[in-house]
């Protein structure tokens, strides 16, 4: 990013709290991403990473009307970042403010402090414009919508590069200003957004002294844009230019265009993104549940999910005595073989997990999940209930739990109570933290 301007310029080694500031990783019109590396215990929450993600916004220089905009996108992000914390959506570990007066133009700055990124879904696009893992990204952004549509949210701006990857892989949705909580059917948000993911009705807005009303349905909208771009390369309405093609999606949505899918979208696929782009909201697909449940079909997200790897990776992995895993009677000693085992590229699946390393540690894994702090519980879904029936399945030989279907019904609570009474742990039947590093053990106990 040499060469580039800033909106927020902070210099290589400035301090801020807790943490140092390295590199720029990305800049936009109104804030600027910088590497952070922790250099001291503040008081952050426990167990900070090592490294995260700083990002700068400038509340405290610029003209008053500036101000005000910037404070209000600043705010709305931290506001739902501070009250969710579900699994497909970027942390954030505290927000800092920059008080010093010897440097006006950060002086005031307000600081997120967040989960760091490899890269974004539109850094991997311009690399692979139809990557061999897209269905399986689509999966986990869908996931990732439904669990802010769940919790009462709107994005309002979901697009590429707002989808943030992982060292290993997994998705995070991410850049939550122009996010919105629903009142009712309806949210306000600012009066703009990215006119190729915009869906038509929002052209030609409802917009009041609270901003523009919007729906969960311009996010389906999104994702349908998304699904088309990520799997055949191209926007789904015609034109050279976004401008080109917000025109199209406004003579589509008033009966004088026709949306021509590509050929090259596989038929799993096309019925989802028509419903996802049909041209009004009223006749779009609004369950983001049931959108999900199609997604993870049609992308056979059951079967392990095979992510791009964003950077060389080894897997240990490690050769289990017998059968992976020896459960004794009476107690939870798993047997495992020496570390001496060859390293190998193979990335981890349902049947067969292999060690991986990250901030918190060392730990097996059987999919593409990393949690380990986010808790699920009976009437939960998605990719972490896949990630802990696997675990229990084929590392703990709990085949009790039923089905990888990554729904946590009676049968997976019941293998989950089990496998806690072996491992010492609270038998309540959730997957907290506790519980989860006892699943991911990657050594003997």
């Amino acid at each position: 990013m040499s060469g580039q301007l800033h909106a927020v310029s902070v210099p290589r080694g400035y301090r801020v709290g807790s943490w140092e500031v390295g590199g720029p990783i990305a800049s936009g019109a109104f804030a600027t991403v910088y590497t952070g590396r922790r250099v001291d215990d503040g008081e952050t929450e426990p167990d900070p990473p090592e490294r995260a993600a700083l990002k700068f916004l400038p509340t405290g220089t610029r003209t008053p009307r500036q101000l005000s905009h910037l404070r209000e996108l600043t705010e709305r992000e931290i506001d739902l970042l501070a009250r969710l914390r579900t699994p497909r959506l970027i942390r954030m570990y505290e927000t800092l403010t920059v008080d010093d007066p010897d440097r006006p133009e950060l002086d005031g700055a307000t600081v997120l402090v967040l989960e760091r990124a490899e890269a974004d879904l539109n850094q991997l696009l311009e690399r692979t414009p139809v990557p061999e893992a897209g269905p399986s990204l689509l999966a986990q952004i869908c996931e990732g919508l439904h669990q802010l549509h769940h919790a009462g949210w709107v994005h309002g701006d979901l697009k590429p590069a707002n989808v943030l990857l992982l060292k290993d892989g997994s998705v995070r949705l991410a850049d939550f200003n122009m996010a919105a909580e629903l009142e009712g059917t309806h949210a306000y948000a600012p009066a703009f957004a990215t006119p190729d993911y915009t869906p038509p009705e929002l052209f030609w807005p409802e917009i009041d002294e609270r901003g523009t009303r919007i729906r969960p349905t311009c996010d389906i909208w999104a994702f349908g844009v998304l699904a088309h771009v990520v799997l055949t390369g191209s926007f789904p309405l015609p034109g050279a230019t976004a401008e080109a093609r917000a025109d199209a999606a406004t003579q589509y949505a008033r009966g004088g265009e026709e949306l021509r899918l590509s050929p090259a979208l596989p038929d799993d696929w096309r019925d989802i993104v028509r419903e996802c782009l049909a041209p009004t909201h009223e006749r779009r697909l609004a369950d983001t549940g049931a959108l999900l449940r199609r997604v993870e079909r049609a992308a056979g997200a059951s079967r392990s999910a095979r992510l791009p790897r964003l950077r060389p990776r080894r897997w240990r992995r490690l050769h289990v005595a017998a059968a992976l895993v020896a459960v004794l009677l009476g107690g939870a000693a798993y047997t495992f073989l020496p570390e001496t085992a060859e390293p190998s590229a193979a990335p981890p699946t349902c049947e067969r997990p292999v060690v991986y390393e990250d901030a918190h540690g060392r730990g097996f894994m059987a999919g593409h999940s990393g949690t380990w702090d986010f808790t699920i519980k009976r009437g939960d879904g998605g990719s972490q209930v896949r990630e802990a029936q696997c675990l229990l399945r084929h590392l703990h030989g709990i085949t009790e739990v039923g089905e990888v279907d990554g729904d946590f019904g009676p049968m997976t609570h019941g293998a989950v109570v089990t496998f806690q009474e072996r491992a010492g742990l609270d038998a309540d039947g959730s997957v907290g933290p506790e519980t989860w590093r006892a699943l991911r053990r990657a050594e003997e106990p």
